[in-house]
């Protein structure tokens, strides 16, 4: 299979997430062979399950405002809304966006679907505002055997995403599972295999376990340095705070973000600066759809800590929201700093798929 141009220009680009110079062309990657998986019930049938790598176009309509209230407002919190895209697509294993990363420019993008897939492709700009997106492309994650993991082990809900120089990590919440895969193997057609986590990881619930990935890189020189932070959505500690586990690196263990407001977490990102983020959601019959950006100290994060932090944004449905899972960040060559965060629709009628973005302002 021909590299499409789509998938050499985001090897290209991603110098800040990915390492360029451990990728290969992919026309030489695909001679890396492992034992297959023991063979597992396959998922029932989905049309939103991608069975195979295509190209396909993605409609963006832009959100001018985010204050559905106020549409003459710009700040919220410590951001500052810059623009935001509704994406459709005739394609039906699109939506389920469920995490992102971006490469340094914020331009090219990788995302996985809660569906069992990739999505590869850049966003167009017009100026500073986005204004849709173009070399869009689906592929399925693959398994150690080279199948979908939704065919060979009825594995999906993949809900979290973590770059590490070639290295991809992905999160799989129902079974509480993270599957590395090397791009320098293929980029997306590159095999998942699974990495070990603590013991206590598998005993998260089953529709509240892993929902953020965060890498911190080796060059860092922190005392994290080479760790892998996976969070959980809502697995409760004895005191009712949310666990998250240190994977790999100096001092791997467990520790917990404390809990607070019903909140429980969607996603997390680290900063350029250094600085941790993590996205949070509720929801509730009667209080509605809120979301929230706390800030955590990475130096508080250690084996039997608590850490805690501020909320530097709040949104509720009176703002152009939906079921946002996923956040990634970017510096521009002004310099400031940019938050990009997707919804997942649940590939539901009444949900949307957003892509939006704010500078980060203090």
């Amino acid at each position: 299979m021909r590299s499409s141009p789509s998938r050499r220009r985001f090897l290209q680009g991603m110098a800040a997430g990915l390492s360029a110079a451990a990728l290969p062309r992919l026309a030489q990657a695909q001679s890396a062979t492992q034992p297959p998986a023991t063979p597992r019930p396959a998922a029932r049938p989905s049309p939103y399950r991608v069975n195979e790598p295509v190209s396909i176009d993605v409609n963006a309509r832009p959100l001018p405002s985010f204050d559905i209230r106020d549409r003459a407002r710009t700040r919220f919190g410590a951001l500052e809304y810059r623009s935001g895209l509704i994406l459709t697509s005739s394609f039906s294993g699109f939506g389920g966006l469920s995490a992102l990363r971006l490469d340094a420019k914020g331009e090219r993008f990788i995302a996985v679907s809660d569906q069992g897939s990739w999505f590869t492709g850049r966003i167009v700009y017009r100026g500073r505002e986005m204004v849709g997106l173009d070399d869009v492309e689906a592929a399925p994650l693959l398994g150690a055997d080279g199948r979908p993991i939704t065919a060979t082990r009825g594995w999906y809900d993949s809900e979290s995403l973590a770059l590490d120089g070639s290295f991809a990590y992905v999160g799989l919440e129902r079974v509480n599972q993270v599957l590395r895969f090397d791009f320098a193997k293929g980029f997306t057609r590159s095999r998942g295999e699974v990495i070990a986590l603590p013991p206590a990881a598998r005993k998260l619930p089953n529709n509240k376990g892993l929902e953020g990935l965060v890498f911190v890189p080796k060059a860092t020189g922190q005392p994290l340095a080479g760790t892998l932070i996976a969070f959980s959505e809502r697995g409760l500690d004895a005191s009712g705070n949310l666990i998250a586990f240190l994977v790999g690196g100096k001092t791997p263990g467990q520790f917990s973000v404390r809990r607070s407001e019903n909140f429980d977490i969607s996603d997390a990102v680290l900063l350029p600066s250094g600085g941790l983020l993590i996205l949070e959601r509720k929801f509730s019959w009667f209080g509605g759809v809120g979301i929230r950006i706390r800030r955590l100290a990475l130096s508080d994060i250690a084996p039997g800590a608590v850490v805690d932090g501020p909320a530097i944004f709040n949104a509720d449905l009176g703002n152009e929201i939906d079921n946002m899972e996923g956040i990634d960040a970017h510096v521009t060559e002004e310099g400031e700093t940019v938050l990009t965060m997707v919804s997942d629709d649940n590939f539901s009628l009444i949900q949307r798929n957003l892509l939006l973005q704010f500078t980060l302002v203090d």
